[in-house]
Formats: C-alpha cells, structure tokens, sequence
C-alpha cells in the first residue's frame, strides 16, 4: 500500500465500471492502457502546446489489479524534451473501500509521443 503522490491534482480521475473487466473479474489492461495513454498525451499536449501522437509506449508495469470501484487517479510528468519529442510518466493510483480507504500504486507507465502539426508531420517542440 502507498499513498497518493505530492502533485497537487491528477491529470485524469475516472472509476472503471463493469463493462470494463476481463474474463477474471479484474479491469482488463487495454482499458488501463488506454487511460494511461489519455493522461500521458494530455501532459504532453500541453508541453508542446498543441498536438501530439503516440509513438512508443516505453514500459508499462502493472503492479496490483485494478478492480470495479476503484477510483483511479493518474498523475504524468513530462521526464524529457527532445527536438520533436516528449517522454512522458504516467503513475496509476487506485483508492479502494470506504471508509477505510486504501491507496495502491497499480500501474506505472513511460510513453513518448512526438509534436505534431496540423498536417500530423512532426515539427519541434516549441521553448517553454
């Protein structure tokens, strides 16, 4: 068990709902993938100040199953600028029962998109 991170605000907060799971019961990992991704581009969307794609999804690790229920909170923080590209990590953090509420880091993730015109050809990322 954890605790939240010291960020001030999670960048996406979404509870998953039945529909959600896997043949075990447990929220399937595409779905989990796919929030991560969301949270990653919107980090890196505002660094590069307009649009981004995805390019590498870096490394993903799911640490403890994510169930129906739980609140899900994601937390991204750009780790690298390149000339076109921003890595982003991305940090899943499950809070479980009420009242006793428990915290669980469930998913960890590292993507790195590219900035992107509107023609979707990559360009530089503009100064801070």
């Amino acid at each position: 068990m954890s605790s939240l991170p010291t960020q001030p605000e999670p960048i996406l907060r979404i509870q998953p709902m039945p529909s959600d799971v896997n043949m075990h019961g447990d929220i399937f990992g595409g779905w989990i993938m796919a929030q991560v991704d969301i949270a990653g581009g919107v980090a890196a969307a505002r660094r590069a100040k307009g649009r981004v794609a995805t390019v590498a999804v870096n490394e993903f690790v799911f640490k403890h199953p994510v169930l129906v229920g739980d609140l899900l909170s994601l937390y991204a923080k750009v780790v690298r600028v390149g000339r076109t590209s921003i890595t982003v990590a991305v940090e899943v953090y499950a809070e479980r029962g009420i009242p006793d509420t428990q915290v669980f880091r469930v998913t960890e993730a590292t993507l790195t998109y590219v900035c992107v015109g509107e023609d979707r050809r990559p360009h530089p990322v503009p100064a801070e």
